[in-house]
């Protein structure tokens, strides 16, 4: 991506850039399941939910995996589509924000993390105090950390239009810009699951 497009992007949200804003993967568990057309969003736009051509414009990159979510992921899942709507965004939205947060924090809300953290990465999305985007505090409230990678796409000309991997790398600036891509059928599943609820 254009380096100055990058500096556009996030100086207009009110973010700095320190040494990258978001922490690589973590070391958890996952199983790649492969995706099938009649899983769970074909089973959703049965029952009147967002739609697949919503959820996942551009198709899927790559093997997808997948985990299963406890009650506390599944509440952050239910945080980060209130924030979403809150924001006047659409399902897209939501569905490129929780893939973020299941590539950065596995939907958990991450607090310091001592020698295994990207510098003083946090949250849900792994955002930095020390880059801009809050305080410890903020960044670790679902949804104010998801309200603040919201500003960062909805700053990001023609996110709609890109793959998911790099509408969200163009705001977490990761350095394993493509692992985001790995989430996108998960994220799209529970958004179609969790959008009117």
């Amino acid at each position: 991506m254009n380096t100055m497009l990058r500096k556009s992007v996030l100086g207009i949200a009110g973010l700095a850039v320190a040494g990258g804003l978001a922490a690589g993967p973590l070391n958890h568990a996952t199983t790649d399941t492969p995706t099938t057309t009649g899983g769970p969003v074909a089973a959703a736009v049965q029952a009147g939910k967002p739609d697949t051509g919503k959820l996942i414009p551009h198709g899927v990159q790559g093997e997808q995996s997948r985990i299963e979510l406890n009650d506390e992921q599944t509440r952050n899942v239910k945080e980060i589509i209130a924030a979403t709507k809150k924001a006047g965004m659409d399902e897209r939205a939501a569905v490129v924000s929780i893939a973020t947060a299941l590539q950065e924090s596995k939907l958990e809300n991450l607090g310091h993390l001592g020698d295994r953290n990207d510098h003083d990465s946090q949250g849900l999305f792994q955002q930095r105090p020390s880059s801009g985007w809050g305080t410890v505090e903020q960044i670790t409230d679902p949804q104010y950390s998801t309200t603040a990678f919201l500003k960062g796409l909805q700053q990001v000309d023609g996110w709609q239009q890109m793959p998911l991997t790099e509408a969200a790398q163009t705001v977490q600036v990761s350095a394993h810009p493509f692992l985001y891509a790995q989430w996108e059928q998960q994220a799209a599943d529970l958004v179609a699951e969790h959008w009117n609820s």
